[in-house]
C-alpha cells in the first residue's frame, strides 16, 4: 500500500518500493560506502606519499654521499615512501653489479635502469589500487539507479491499470519512489567520479616525478662510475 501526498517520507517511499528496487537501492548503497572508504584511504596514502616523497628528495638533492643516504634509511623503507624503495632498489641493484668482476659501467647503468623501472611500476600498481573500483562505480551507478526507476515506473503504470480514475495522489507515490533509484545512482556515481579524475591526476604527477629522479639517480650513479671505477667496498 503505498503512502499518501501527507504521508510522504522519503524512507516510507523506499519502504514501499517493490522487492526489485530494494534491491537495487541496496547495491547502490554498497557500492557508495565502498567508494567512500576507498576515496578516505586513498586520499590518506596518496597525502602521505607525496610528503615522503618531497622529504625524500630534498635530502636526496642535498648532495650527500648515496651510500651515507642508503645507509641512513631502513631495510624495509615505509610502505608510503615510494621515492625511498624507488632509490634502494636502484641502489641495491648498483652495488651488486659493482662487486661483479669485469662490469662495465654500461652494464652497471643498464642494470640500474632496468631494477628502476620495475620498482617504479611496482609503486604506480600501488598507488593506482582501487582506481578502477571508483571508474566503475562512477560509469555504472546512474544506470543501475535508472534500471530501478524504469522498473518502479513500470510497475506503477500497471498499478494504474487497474484502477478506474488515475489521480495524482495515486500516480505521485509509485514514481517518486522509483525516482529514489536513480538519486541514489547520481549520489553514488558524483563523488566516485570527482575521486577517480582527482586521484588520477595525483597518481600521473607522482609517476612523473619517480620517473624524473630516476633519471637523475641515474646520472648521480654514471658520474660516481666515472669517478671511481672500484666502489664495491664503499657501497
Amino acid at each position: 500500500m503505498h503512502a499518501t501526498l501527507e504521508q510522504m517520507t522519503v524512507w516510507s517511499l523506499v519502504n514501499d518500493a517493490s522487492l526489485l528496487v530494494k534491491l537495487v537501492m541496496l547495491i547502490l548503497l554498497g557500492a557508495s560506502l565502498a567508494s567512500w572508504y576507498l576515496i578516505i584511504q586513498r586520499s590518506l596514502l596518496l597525502g602521505r606519499s607525496e610528503r615522503l616523497a618531497k622529504d625524500f628528495l630534498r635530502r636526496f638533492r642535498q648532495g650527500g654521499d648515496l651510500t651515507q643516504l642508503y645507509r641512513e634509511g631502513r631495510a624495509e623503507a615505509d610502505g608510503d615512501a615510494a621515492l625511498e624503495r624507488i632509490f634502494r632498489a636502484g641502489f641495491d641493484e648498483y652495488a651488486q653489479l659493482q662487486r661483479q668482476p669485469g662490469a662495465s659501467p654500461e652494464a652497471v647503468i643498464d642494470g640500474v635502469e632496468r631494477s628502476l623501472l620495475v620498482a617504479i611500476s611496482e609503486q604506480e600498481e600501488r598507488l593506482e589500487k582501487g582506481l578502477p573500483f571508483l571508474a566503475t562505480v562512477g560509469s555504472v551507478s546512474p544506470y543501475i539507479g535508472l534500471f530501478g526507476t524504469v522498473w518502479g515506473i513500470m510497475n506503477s503504470f500497471i498499478g494504474l491499470s487497474q484502477v478506474q480514475q488515475a489521480t495524482l495522489s495515486t500516480v505521485a507515490p509509485g514514481i517518486a519512489e522509483a525516482l529514489i533509484a536513480t538519486a541514489i545512482g547520481l549520489f553514488a556515481a558524483i563523488p566516485a567520479v570527482i575521486a577517480y579524475n582527482r586521484f588520477a591526476a595525483r597518481v600521473a604527477t607522482l609517476s612523473t616525478r619517480f620517473y624524473a629522479f630516476g633519471n637523475e639517480l641515474q646520472g648521480r650513479l654514471q658520474r660516481r662510475l666515472q669517478m671511481t671505477p672500484n666502489l664495491a667496498q664503499a657501497a
